[in-house]
């Protein structure tokens, strides 16, 4: 047949050897990525403490703080908003 499309006679020829040495070359270097990456996280991490702990207030009452400000601040914009609105209506 003319238009045969088997691939007869070709051959897919793998060096096992360097294939193993690839797989093996692959698995070292994720494995020192891996390694290098928790060292560096746990620099990280321990750096941060030390950083919250020099802190004179807490991230969590800074947080605290802030909504409270924030919520004060929008119970303010609100009142304004209906006193001018209620004077507005007696003019």
């Amino acid at each position: 047949m003319a238009n045969d499309t088997r691939m007869s006679g070709l051959n897919f020829n793998v060096n096992r050897r360097m294939l193993v040495v690839g797989a093996a070359l692959t698995g070292t270097g994720a494995l020192l990525a891996l390694v290098g990456t928790v060292i560096a996280g746990t620099t990280l991490v321990t750096a941060g403490r030390g950083w919250v702990q020099q802190m004179e207030v807490a991230p969590a009452e800074m947080a605290v703080r802030a909504l409270r400000q924030a919520k004060h601040a929008s119970r303010a914009g609100a009142d304004a908003w209906r006193a001018q609105a209620q004077q507005a209506q007696h003019n």
